[in-house]
């Protein structure tokens, strides 16, 4: 397994070729759910499109917007990586 996919894998991206050129998608807010229920959060409800995620562990909830197959936004994906780190401790 080369270098390149190794870093793939950690990072759970989705990725395909196009013309030999490896093609790197962002995560779906759908997988950013599934990671947080995974790890115990459950979910408050919301409005509209926002989500509420709390955690007996984790003081601050954590607020996911956006429809289900949206691509998760960067400060997304780094808030629940934060908010699951913190439940683990």
């Amino acid at each position: 397994m080369s270098l390149v996919s190794r870093k793939l894998l950690t990072k759970r991206l989705t990725y395909w070729y196009q013309n030999d050129t490896i093609i790197i998608m962002p995560p779906k807010i759908k997988q950013l759910i599934k990671e947080l229920e995974r790890a115990g959060f459950i979910s408050r409800g919301g409005k509209g499109s926002h989500r509420n995620f709390v955690h007996p562990k984790v003081v601050k909830p954590v607020a996911i917007s956006g429809k289900v197959g949206d691509d998760a936004l960067k400060y997304q994906e780094r808030d629940v990586k934060k908010a699951i780190e913190e439940s683990t401790k």
